[in-house]
């Protein structure tokens, strides 16, 4: 039972419990934002009588079939929903999170320059007087 409750408390899935349910109540506000306002609007200038969510067309039917009805209208509504939310997670999460990682970014002003110990054949820095892995004295290098 402890491990359960280490793996629960770790940051990692505390953390993205925590966004799971923001991006949650965040998809509800946008969708009744858009049921609630843009909806009507876009109800009103394709000329239906304001809510568009309803909107549908009907094929087939026949006197004791009603025919299948196509609610295009909702697949609309919810059409403007996802292009709002991922317009606002791209605008406010993604392209800041972008240029903060751009500016913390290290940057190499010189390329290292590194040499082969002749001794074991390492890798170390052009500039070292000594190997770090088999600690061989190393020749200095020459100033110009």
């Amino acid at each position: 039972m402890s491990g359960f409750r280490k793996f629960l408390l770790r940051g990692n899935v505390v953390d993205l419990a925590v966004g799971l349910v923001i991006g949650a109540a965040f998809g509800a506000v946008v969708s009744a934002f858009v049921a609630s306002f843009i909806t009507p609007l876009v109800g009103l200038a394709a000329g239906a009588s304001g809510d568009f969510s309803n909107s549908g067309f009907r094929v087939g039917g026949h006197p004791g079939h009603p025919g299948t009805v196509f609610p295009y209208g909702k697949f609309i509504t919810a059409l403007v929903s996802f292009v709002l939310i991922a317009a606002v997670v791209y605008f406010l999460v993604v392209l800041p999170v972008n240029r903060l990682m751009e500016r913390f970014k290290p940057t190499l002003d010189e390329p290292t320059l590194v040499k082969d110990c002749p001794e074991c054949l390492s890798s170390i820095p052009a500039a070292a007087r000594k190997c770090a892995f088999c600690a061989s004295a190393q020749a200095a290098l020459p100033t110009g």
